[in-house]
């Protein structure tokens, strides 16, 4: 399995012929999508599902299909065949590569934001996108792409999520909300310099790429 990383919160993962993309959202180069046998989006916010983008996929390549909540597929009218609603506890495969779908809530912004739903999606059981919460997968993982940094967290949290969810490696992702200097920052708190979270920590820079075995 190879994951590749683009903008903020997509990553493109092959895994023998299949191609799967995980939310390729306003802030990701839409050649993510070149060639993806399958998308994967974990909610509505715009830094995860650009509609008009993924539309335009959609018509381009008749093959392409989507799997994500209930809210973004009526988001996708007029595609119904292609895209496939699920919610924690399905499990489906994508040319052999098996997927099963954990999490029901995005995590609070603040009291007065209503929530959206939020699914994350493991991989081969082994590669876990928990989309913007800190759902922990049912079991520890070899790869945890973790959101880094958000309006709805902050370090500590980041740090005990890592703890708790007990992979062998973090790769950073979700971290178009900083400055440079900030995902210095970050990185440093949650890599071996910081108070220890027990996992490696992989950062991937735009179009960068991670052999997982």
């Amino acid at each position: 399995m190879r994951i590749t990383k683009f903008g903020h919160a997509c990553v493109r993962v092959e895994h023998g012929d299949t191609t799967v993309v995980i939310d390729p959202g306003a802030f990701t180069d839409p050649g993510a999508l070149a060639g993806a046998d399958a998308v994967l989006i974990t909610h509505e916010h715009m830094d995860h599902f650009e509609e008009s983008r993924l539309r335009a996929a959609l018509a381009a390549d008749p093959a392409l299909r989507v799997w994500t909540n209930a809210a973004v597929a009526a988001r996708l009218e007029g595609a119904a065949r292609r895209v496939h609603a699920v919610g924690e506890g399905d499990a489906f495969e994508i040319g052999g590569l098996g997927v099963s779908v954990h999490g029901e809530w995005h995590a609070e912004i603040h009291p007065d934001i209503p929530r959206v739903t939020n699914i994350g999606f493991l991989l081969d059981g082994r590669l876990f996108h928990p989309g913007d919460a800190f759902t922990v997968p049912p079991h520890p993982v070899e790869t945890l792409l973790l959101p880094l940094a958000a309006p709805w967290s902050k370090a500590s949290e980041v740090i005990d999520y890592v703890r708790e969810a007990g992979p062998r490696r973090a790769v950073p992702v979700h971290e178009a909300v900083l400055s440079p200097i900030g995902l210095a920052v970050q990185t440093r708190l949650v890599g071996p310099e910081g108070p220890g979270t027990g996992a490696e920590l992989a950062v991937l820079g735009e179009g960068e790429s991670l052999e997982l075995g």
